[in-house]
């Protein structure tokens, strides 16, 4: 009788045990995007930036051009390429198109075939590259 009695106590006592111990279980995010702690944002990007082992491209293409353009040699050597090349885009086109600018009609450079048309608003300007069989189209406003 005494066991029973003993085991019929442990029961009893487990079960107020474990009702004073559970307890409901609330799940928070840690993610602050989805409603998790803010301050866990900075943890976040650190713990993803030292994980991810790929790189982009486009910023190694602009880290190489600012070591290059940090050499003032260097810096010099590439504005003069390019206003030489500017120079020589103007003299190219006066030379095909005159000196008053565009006018309306067709023309023929190389593989490029560029058709001038005014529109009432501006100058439509289609360009059609036979060699790939691409086309683009401007249009420039009048002011």
């Amino acid at each position: 009788m005494k066991i029973i009695l003993k085991i019929s106590l442990i029961l009893i006592l487990s079960l107020f045990y474990s009702e004073a111990v559970a307890q409901d279980f609330v799940y928070k995010p840690v993610n602050p995007a989805f409603g998790g702690d803010t301050f866990n944002y900075n943890w976040l990007l650190n713990s993803a930036t030292a994980q991810n082992n790929t790189s982009d491209p486009s910023q190694e293409d602009r880290n190489s051009r600012s070591t290059s353009t940090s050499d003032p040699l260097n810096a010099f050597t590439e504005r003069l390429n390019s206003q030489l090349l500017n120079q020589l885009s103007r003299s190219l086109l006066s030379s095909q198109f005159g000196s008053d600018g565009l006018e309306e009609g067709s023309y023929s450079i190389g593989n490029f075939e560029i058709n001038v048309i005014d529109i009432g608003e501006g100058l439509s300007i289609t360009i059609f590259d036979s060699s790939t069989g691409s086309e683009t189209q401007i249009i420039v406003p009048y002011f």
